[in-house]
């Protein structure tokens, strides 16, 4: 869970997941979205991926990223049971 949340500390990232959130997309399309270098393009999607919050797809030599929405819909899940209240045992 630590490099979930390690993932989702950086706003490019976030919204990297964002833009996946409608689509897969190749590494060349998110970078035709985001002012960064694909050298630091490239250690934001390693970071995702160790956090296994996108899967990748290759073909020849274009790898096309995904969400991920199991591991998604499972941190969601573990946030809101650290915030829901619990229900005192009597």
């Amino acid at each position: 869970m630590s490099d979930v949340f390690n993932a989702l500390s950086s706003p490019v990232r976030r919204q990297i997941l964002s833009m996946l959130k409608t689509r897969a997309m190749t590494a060349g399309e998110i970078s035709e979205k985001l002012d960064i270098g694909k050298s630091t393009l490239s250690g934001h999607f390693n970071v995702l991926k160790a956090a296994d919050l996108v899967v990748t797809d290759k073909v020849r030599t274009t790898i096309t990223y995904s969400l991920n929405t199991s591991v998604v819909e499972d941190v969601l899940a573990s946030v809101v049971g650290l915030l829901s209240k619990n229900k005192p045992e009597d």
